[in-house]
């Protein structure tokens, strides 16, 4: 299982348990697939507080060195999945 080897991995690298997390999931996945990937993380014994979009995990990441000092709008391009999407 793919969770279950990045959760082994990332508690390697940190010395320390994994429990709680967010997925990253594409942003046309349907409930069931949402639900899906909850039930993935629950047998890799995970607890997956949260299914985040793609653009949206984007946003986050430009915005985690940038601390409070970012002020304004950040434009996300979704350039993959054979779609070129503004968010």
């Amino acid at each position: 299982m793919a969770l279950l080897k990045m959760k082994e991995t990332t508690e390697a690298y940190l010395s320390e348990k994994v429990v709680d997390v967010a997925c990253t999931v594409s942003i046309y996945i349907n409930n069931n697939q949402q639900q899906t990937t909850r039930d993935a993380g629950e047998l890799a014994g995970l607890n997956v507080l949260q299914n985040v979009n793609e653009p949206t995990t984007a946003a986050i990441a430009y915005g985690l060195d940038k601390g409070s000092a970012l002020q304004g709008n950040v434009l996300v391009f979704g350039l993959g999945g054979e779609t070129f999407n503004v968010h």
